[in-house]
């Protein structure tokens, strides 16, 4: 896989205006990066600028706290996908996790899945906020709901993407066909290398430009 094809280019800032999302869409073209990730509300316009090429159009959902209905977050990847989005990353619900209810993250991912079919559907699971088993199960969970990706973060809480985490969820989804997603911090050409290293299969960063 070509280096560009890593990336998902990314966008999350609510304070994001129309030029931004203009910019980061020109710049995933001109690149030939995997996706555009972008809130919800941009996948209408993402689509007209990435018209014609091979890039895709990715947004968040329950984002970036997780802590919405199941519902909430179902009805969200079915008007996500309704709108024209390829992929969906989704939050799961962490206080669940925490709590040790396997069954409440599992099903939750298992009805997204559902809801986005033949779509991509990442989970991200806040890998600064829970254990190193809390990560394990949480990718367990993602195995069981047969979702396609397991990711590290949202790049809104306290921490991002580690070598450590990726290699620790690399190995917990041994044998699957999980991948690992990176996020959060990946700045330079140094993390991003590292973060290949280490297992990651798809990169979320917003500075896509710099590491091609």
């Amino acid at each position: 896989m070509k280096t560009s094809k890593y990336i998902d280019h990314t966008i999350l800032k609510p304070e994001a205006q129309k030029a931004d999302i203009e910019r980061i869409c020109k710049e995933a073209v001109e690149h030939d990066f995997a996706s555009v990730m972008v809130n919800p509300c941009w996948i209408p316009f993402v689509k007209e600028q990435i018209k014609g090429s091979d890039v895709l159009a990715a947004c968040v959902v329950g984002f970036p706290l997780g802590a919405n209905s199941t519902a909430v977050k179902v009805f969200e990847v079915k008007d996500a996908i309704a709108n024209g989005a390829d992929e969906v990353d989704m939050v799961i619900n962490i206080g669940q996790l925490k709590d040790g209810n396997d069954e409440y993250v599992t099903d939750e991912i298992r009805q997204l899945k559902a809801a986005a079919g033949n779509k991509t559907l990442k989970v991200i699971i806040e890998t600064c906020l829970l254990t190193d088993d809390e990560k394990i199960r949480a990718c367990k969970d993602v195995i069981a709901a047969g979702a396609d990706f397991v990711k590290t973060s949202t790049g809104f809480s306290t921490g991002g993407a580690t070598v450590s985490d990726v290699k620790l969820m690399k190995e917990a989804v041994k044998g699957s066909s999980v991948k690992v997603k990176a996020s959060g911090g990946v700045r330079s050409p140094e993390d991003f290398k590292a973060m290949i290293e280490a297992g990651a299969e798809r990169i979320g960063t917003s500075s896509g430009c710099k590491l091609v």
